[in-house]
């Protein structure tokens, strides 16, 4: 029986290593990591444009830099930019609207890149998500406990939604006048009517704590929000009834997710354990870990290219000066200064794609 067996066995190895080798889908790597110049970086928010292959960085102090990843170069700075948080693409009106710390939007031409104007909101703003039913922003302005509405078409406030949230993080519309959003500091996540101006829910995401990353899926109808608490998860919630239907492992100091709905995969980016976890989706409820990328400490929101796959993250060389204020909440060593001249772009993508 030995002697029979051990042929056998030899033969399932060989197509076991055949299928390891032969995987459908390539691992992601690292394809490039170019530093771009500038004093003590702060960043936050990605975004891209795949029309022009520009990527837009918000790096708070310095303002919105954009980056073409074709060329692999800078291509300038959204003017009147200072502060800002997020940028928030609307090709259909050909505008870009950036989120600044001080409460206010820059609206420049995504054609061109230039200004038109820098128009104050209110106290303060963390990030800005479009509405394509009702053509309107929603600025998430936690410290005033509101969600402040533009209309994508004028600049103009259209409305302001009262919350009981001071940490409104990420959110993502359904395309039917619905929109989705963290509340960090409730454990929860809101729905909101865009169309009638109102709040019509609120879902706890427990066992998931600090949501903070958020993308959808709107042929499922499901919500995937990335959790910051001491056990760090993706929450999987069904949008119509707000019911917690999977829950998966995650890095910890997780800032961004991404839905790609023709690969049917949810990326996460997570800081502090430095990875970029990804699950392939088997079903509306059932979903796979497809690899577990090590990235860079602190690389924790990211941008997709939707085209070739390729996944963009920012990081900088940090450390912890025990003289000054340190973010514990983000973690017990979260870097409260930054290195100048290490501000660093990391593009991502499948092995064998170019």
């Amino acid at each position: 029986m030995t002697k029979k067996l051990g042929p056998a066995m030899a033969g399932l190895a060989i197509l076991a290593a055949v299928a390891v080798s032969a995987r459908a889908d390539p691992f992601y790597r690292l394809e490039s990591a170019i530093t771009l110049k500038g004093a003590s970086p702060a960043w936050d928010y990605l975004a891209f444009d795949p029309t022009r292959s520009y990527l837009f960085i918000d790096r708070r102090a310095a303002g919105v830099t954009v980056f073409d990843v074709a060329a692999g170069q800078v291509m300038g700075q959204i003017a009147q930019s200072e502060g800002a948080n997020a940028t928030t693409l609307i090709p259909e009106f050909d505008r870009g609207y950036t989120t600044n710390g001080d409460g206010s939007t820059t609206s420049f031409e995504l054609s061109s890149l230039k200004t038109i104007a820098r128009t104050a909101l209110g106290k303060s703003a963390d990030a800005a998500f479009y509405d394509s039913k009702t053509k309107q922003l929603a600025f998430m302005m936690g410290d005033e406990k509101q969600i402040t509405l533009v209309d994508a078409r004028t600049g103009l406030v259209s409305g302001r939604i009262a919350t009981q949230s001071e940490s409104l993080e990420a959110a993502a519309a359904d395309g039917r006048g619905g929109l989705f959003v963290a509340e960090r500091d409730r454990d929860a996540v809101l729905k909101v009517d865009m169309v009638g101006r109102r709040i019509v829910a609120e879902w706890k995401t427990a066992p998931c704590r600090q949501p903070t990353g958020l993308a959808f899926d709107r042929a499922d109808r499901r919500i995937f929000v990335g959790c910051r608490g001491a056990k760090p998860v993706l929450a999987v919630l069904n949008a119509d009834t707000g019911k917690l239907v999977a829950v998966l492992k995650i890095g910890r100091g997780n800032d961004g997710v991404v839905y790609d709905p023709e690969g049917r995969r949810v990326f996460t980016s997570n800081g502090l354990d430095a990875n970029l976890v990804i699950f392939d989706q088997q079903g509306p409820d059932a979903y796979g870990l497809s690899q577990a990328v090590t990235t860079r400490p602190i690389a924790r929101t990211m941008a997709f290219d939707p085209k070739s796959k390729k996944v963009y993250l920012v990081t900088a060389e940090g450390v912890v000066d025990p003289a000054k204020p340190v973010n514990t909440e983000a973690g017990p060593f979260y870097p409260n200064h930054y290195f100048p001249d290490t501000f660093t772009l990391l593009t991502y993508a499948p092995v064998g794609t170019k």
